[in-house]
Parts: C-alpha cells; structure tokens; sequence
C-alpha cells in the first residue's frame, strides 16, 4: 500500500495518540515520532544538570545545545524508538516520575518550543514517519500529508488512563487521574504559545465509542483515500 509520507497524528493526553500510532507504524514501516520525548528529554537533562526547571534561560539554553534523536527501536525491552540526547540513550531515564511533575512547566517556554520544533521538523521531512503530539499539524509541520486530530472525553481519557496503570501493577486513583487531565487540558488549550487545537485541515476522530482497532482501521481508509 501507498500511504501518505509524512502523517501528524494531534489530540489532548491520553486519547490514544501513540498507542495508534505505534500501531500504524509498525503495519506501514514508518517511524513512530512521539514529539513529546523531546521536551522530556530536554526537562531529564535540565534535572540531571541541577538545573532548576523553572529558570526559563537555563532550560531555553539547554535545548538549543542538545540535538536529539528518535530512531526505530535498537533493543526489545518494550519500547517503541529510541530516544537519543547528543547520542546517549536516554528512552527510559525520560519515563522518570521527575519528569511527569515538570516536563509542562519545561514544553511552555517559548525558546524551548523554538529549538525543539526545528528538531521534530529535522526528523519528520526525512519521511516514512508518523508524528504524534498537541502540535504537529498546526506548528511543527503544517505541511504534513495528512493530519489527524484524536479525541475524546475527558471521563473516557481518565479512565483508560486508570486501567493501564493497574493492568501495568501500579496503584491509581481515578478521581486524581481525571483532576489531573482536565487541569492539563485547560493548561494545553489555553497557553499562549502553540495552544492544543486541531488544524483546519486535520479530520477530527472521536474515539470515546471506538476501539483502538477501530481507529487504526480508519484512518487507514482516510489515508488511502487521501493519497488518491
């Protein structure tokens, strides 16, 4: 099959982004491009650093100097790319429960934004690859062959978010998990720079009825119809 070059796949936390895209990449042969492991790599080194995250010119500096990488996954320890700073792997050291409290704080400053997306831009011209974040069809690639916009209700989100935890063996509060997404909702959707919303080209899919299956098959059929 022909599919469109270069795919953005957009939408709020936990709507399913990158387990459908990891999906699609894998049936295509694409490269999956979560463009959310660069502002977590770049919140890691901040930390690592001692650097406080809330000294925006520090963190601002730091991203400009970093280059970092997404590559297809060189070991089968469960993830699905790697994620290279300056060539260290650093795809699990990312994951830090550190870096969950501060990585929205890092992503809203405005020269850390700059140097990231003429990163993510780096990688996603090369082609074959599917990108996946609150930006990419608006921001990071307006070119993109095919946008897509994920989306679903809140209450839906939270509780996939809670199922996954406890079929991974941790412990979840559902009533947390759901404060915690609308409060990040309302930060994505109003901040100032590059706020989450679909593009005006993009196709709006709303998963809250669907199953995972169910949307890779669509938009497998929106992106044979959209390369005709």
């Amino acid at each position: 099959m022909d599919y469109p070059n270069v795919i953005a796949i957009d939408g709020p936390a936990a709507s399913g982004k990158t387990t459908v895209a990891n999906l699609l990449a894998e049936k295509w042969g694409y490269l999956l491009f979560d463009t959310g492991v660069m502002y977590r790599a770049v919140t890691w080194l901040a930390l690592e650093k001692g650097l406080s995250t809330k000294d925006e010119e520090a963190v601002s500096n730091l991203a400009q100097q970093v280059q970092i990488d997404v590559a297809p996954p060189s070991k089968d320890d469960g993830r699905e790319y790697d994620v290279l700073a300056d060539g260290m792997d650093v795809t699990w050291q990312i994951r830090d429960p550190r870096v969950d409290k501060k990585v929205s704080k890092v992503s809203a400053y405005r020269e850390v934004r700059k140097a990231l997306t003429e990163q993510q831009r780096r990688i996603g011209l090369q082609g074959k690859v599917i990108m996946v974040g609150r930006d990419i069809g608006t921001v990071v690639l307006p070119e993109a062959d095919l946008k897509i916009f994920l989306d679903a209700s809140v209450e839906e989100r939270a509780r996939r978010r809670y199922e996954q935890r406890i079929q991974r063996g941790g412990s979840a509060d559902f009533d947390l998990i759901l404060k915690s997404l609308t409060k990040r909702d309302h930060k994505d959707s109003t901040r100032e720079i590059a706020p989450l919303r679909a593009a005006e080209d993009a196709v709006v899919i709303n998963t809250d009825d669907l199953t995972v299956e169910e949307v890779v098959s669509r938009i497998e059929a929106i992106a044979l119809k959209n390369k005709d």
